[in-house]
């Protein structure tokens, strides 16, 4: 027996929506406080968060089960499993037939009501008495009166509008013209989506309007067509306009007008179209659709009043001046690979992944190419031809559900973008010979004075939006306030009609602005999200700029910030690429051939793959030597590599003597506080430090702490190097405590300045779990270890050797406690 001020959270999937809407409806109905998060959750709300609050906070789970609610993957078993695992009252409703197996074994002994196949009033006699259970109370009823000191709960109020219909054999709308557009069998993902455009129409009280906003190929015509079949149950008339010819509206509302038997013969077009508009102002349950209404201005007098929805679909973003607008993006990747494992069950995760990425995780685009696999085509082939002959590849695939292939798509949009905005088409074209991620917007206004392929107007005082802003209104862009992104299909089908002069002139202007561009010096993480920006274009159009000379500077230096921001794997492939064409281009032994040698060593120390680092280092010192002299920056630089390379080697003693040596060259060249100097310090004293001279060591570190500070600052990579190899030699000489204190400030500042997961971060965590070790905090010192081997893990892998090194300290930390059965579990792990 519950009592009706229970709290119930109504747990379902997202196909059943209108059964989650009807249920949540009765239960108000019936005195109940109820959450439903289709209701009662905002857009931007954390969902795992809110739905932790709505379990703790309800005392009651009523689950809507159907075959989609147990899904794989689907959040509801998040719910169900927190529930049942925590013993709370959980209310199985079966609202759809299922099969034998379909649900899990340990809900199979719950009883369960069944929904399905009944009418509405039996319906909601079964729903009742599943939330209620027996008719006849057990105890003695309470005084219907308002009982003393108790405050009344506060109930969540259902949206506005008419009461949800109750969905099982509810019939067609009354009225129903989609223009001969069908269902579409194959429409994946987009739950959320559609989740979020209910909520936002059964948000309002009057008409509710809402505009799907995207650029070509997004799917926005099949998320309104999916929506007007998922909910047709709760309509009475739905009515699909093609608005893209805005002059054509009005003959789509007469038609209305004399479906609905309002319109008059001899009345016209426009009268009749009146006579329709206003019998949706008086009439409530009905949705309109105004499918690519590409132009507010004329289209806004059409939107209709009154207690229906309207939806509208268009790539013009000027739509959100003048209705609430939500913008779509493509799939995500998990909406990517269901879609192509669903059309093509043989293709393998690796290569749905790979063609996925490829495509962008366009929803047009997957749906071409699984049309072009369907016949034949296997997938490792359908990649190569994707690289070679884009276009054409994107022209063909038949796709029943999309009134155009994606190439016809964007040349249509590109073609009447030239004939009316010439300068947005060679911004468009620019854009095009870049990288497919976000273009910051300021890159245009510092560039344009040295472009030559895009107008010059002195008096654009509204450059770059008003060549930025037709992009958006066409589909062919996602212009926001201070960065634009052109989908990398879209892209390749720009290329492709670009001419071979015109593509010329274009890929200069490329390197002209990628050249204009200096984000600061690599080194210091505050310029790291500019250089994020500024490598992804360069790495995306090094098929044209490696081997242009001004563009060789800006290019080491981006290999430098991956080096430097913890992305070795893609600073080694840069730099590996770079020298493959210096070296064909300006010989094995040039300046520039040679700089990007070098960072291909410091991408591989980053790997931690010294072994390999040392043949490396070796040859590039004998060349520099050969081509630059002794005493050259470069070559001092690699002397420098060297002794490193050898102290991760263990090879101390033999490179001491060499750190001497760079050391005094780099104090005489380039004086005491030179950040390379200090570098050379800095490193003598670590292998002072290493060989057991730690009485020496501590004072000399002690120095190049004091001038790195000075000198870079309390917070740069480089003075936090020297502050935390100060904190272990004072660990090595028992000062355990001031250890502690020295590796806990790094850690504190490398939290902050990197971030978590970096991976000094993640060293300096290592460090101060050893010192809390020998400090005697032993449990202390096993959390952090833990935490920072997970964090490990998710980054660097299981392999890494510092994964290794820390589960050997974790090991050891346990041991001192006696907690041997974790010692015996992860010594299993280590060996297998």
């Amino acid at each position: 027996m519950s009592d009706s001020s229970e709290p119930i959270f109504v747990s379902h999937a997202g196909p059943d929506r209108q059964w989650a809407e009807w249920v949540a409806w009765h239960l108000l109905e019936a005195g109940y406080e109820v959450e439903l998060g289709l209701w009662h959750w905002r857009t931007g709300d954390d969902f795992v968060k809110k739905m932790t609050e709505a379990l703790e906070r309800c005392s009651a789970v009523l689950a809507l089960l159907s075959p989609a609610y147990f899904a794989p993957g689907r959040y509801t078993e998040e719910e169900w499993t927190a529930v049942v695992a925590r013993r709370d009252r959980f209310i199985p409703v079966v609202i759809e037939p299922m099969q034998e197996g379909d649900l899990p074994a340990v809900l199979a002994p719950r009883l369960s009501k069944e929904l399905h196949d009944l009418d509405e009033a039996d319906a909601l006699a079964a729903l009742l008495e599943a939330v209620c259970g027996p008719a006849v109370p057990a105890a003695k009823p309470d005084f219907p009166g308002k009982p003393k000191g108790k405050t009344k709960s506060r109930k969540r109020k259902a949206p506005a509008g008419p009461q949800p219909r109750f969905p099982s054999g509810t019939s067609d709308p009354e009225v129903w013209d989609l223009r001969q557009r069908r269902r579409n069998q194959h429409f994946t993902g987009r739950d959320v989506v559609i989740e979020e455009v209910r909520r936002k129409l059964l948000a309002e009280r009057q008409a509710a309007v809402q505009a799907l906003n995207g650029t070509g190929g997004i799917g926005k015509t099949q998320i309104a067509l999916e929506y007007a079949y998922r909910f047709a149950g709760q309509y009475d008339l739905v009515w699909w306009v093609d608005a893209e010819q805005a002059e054509q509206v009005p003959a789509r509302y007469a038609e209305l007008a004399a479906r609905v038997g309002v319109g008059k013969p001899d009345a016209g077009v426009e009268v009749n179209a009146r006579y329709a508009m206003e019998y949706l102002r008086t009439h409530d349950r009905w949705l309109m659709v105004l499918d690519n209404a590409e132009d507010p201005q004329q289209l806004r007098t059409w939107l209709p009043e009154g207690p229906g929805h309207v939806l509208i679909t268009a790539r013009n973003p000027a739509w959100g001046k003048v209705v609430p607008r939500l913008e779509l993006g493509v799939f995500s990747r998990e909406e990517s690979l269901d879609y192509l494992t669903a059309q093509l069950p043989t293709l393998s995760p690796g290569d749905a992944d790979a063609l996925a990425g490829a495509l962008g995780d366009l929803p047009l685009a997957l749906a071409q190419a699984a049309g072009v696999m369907g016949e034949g085509m296997p997938p490792e082939q359908y990649l190569r031809v994707l690289q070679t002959h884009t276009s054409k590849l994107l022209d063909r695939g038949e796709v029943y559900d999309y009134p155009a292939s994606l190439a016809a798509t964007v040349t249509i949009a590109s073609d009447r973008l030239d004939a009316d905005h010439p300068e947005a088409t060679a911004v468009l074209r620019l854009a095009a010979f870049l990288g497919p991620e976000r273009i910051p917007t300021a890159w245009l206004v510092a560039g344009r004075p040295g472009l030559t392929t895009v107008p010059q107007d002195q008096d654009d005082f509204l450059w770059p939006q008003s060549a930025l802003n037709p992009l958006a209104r066409y589909g062919l862009a996602v212009v926001g306030p201070d960065a634009f992104q052109v989908h990398r299909l879209t892209q390749a089908v720009v290329r492709d009609r670009t001419g071979d002069e015109a593509t010329g002139a274009v890929q200069d202007d490329a390197t002209t602005l990628l050249t204009a561009l200096d984000p600061g010096d690599p080194e210091l993480p505050e310029t790291w999200p500019g250089w994020t920006s500024l490598a992804s274009h360069l790495m995306a159009t090094l098929y044209f700029t490696s081997d242009r000379a001004e563009l060789r500077p800006t290019l080491l230096r981006a290999a430098v910030y991956l080096v430097r921001s913890a992305q070795p794997q893609v600073a080694r492939g840069l730099a590996i690429s770079l020298h493959e064409v210096w070296a064909a281009s300006l010989g094995e032994d040039d300046p520039d051939t040679l700089r990007a040698a070098h960072m291909v060593t410091w991408a591989l120390d980053g790997m931690w793959a010294h072994e390999e680092v040392l043949p490396l280092v070796q040859d590039l010192l004998e060349r520099r030597r050969r081509v630059l002299g002794e005493d050259d920056p470069d070559t001092l630089s690699s002397v420098h590599d060297l002794t490193v390379t050898m102290g991760h080697l263990g090879k101390h003693a033999e490179s001491q003597a060499m750190r001497e040596e760079v050391l005094a060259r780099r104090r005489e060249m380039l004086g005491d506080d030179h950040p390379d100097t200090l570098h050379s310090a800095h490193g003598r004293a670590v292998a002072l430090s290493e060989v057991g001279r730690l009485a020496e060591a501590h004072p000399a570190l002690t120095d190049v702490l004091e001038r790195r500070r000075r000198v870079l600052g309390n917070d740069h990579p480089d003075t936090l190097r020297t502050a935390q190899s100060i904190g272990i030699a004072q660990s090595r000489l028992g000062r355990h405590e001031q250890a502690h204190n020295t590796l806990s400030d790094v850690l504190e500042r490398r939290r902050r300045v990197l971030g978590n997961d970096h991976p000094d971060t993640l060293i300096s965590a290592d460090f101060l779990a050893t010192a809390l070790y020998h400090l005697g905090r032993l449990s202390e010192a096993e959390r952090l270890s833990k935490s920072t081997r997970l964090r490990v893990r998710e980054t660097l892998g299981a392999d890494h050797p510092m994964y290794q090194k820390l589960t050997y300290n974790l090991i050891t930390t346990l041991k001192a406690q006696g907690k041997n059965h974790e010692v015996q579990k992860l010594t299993r792990k280590r060996r297998h």
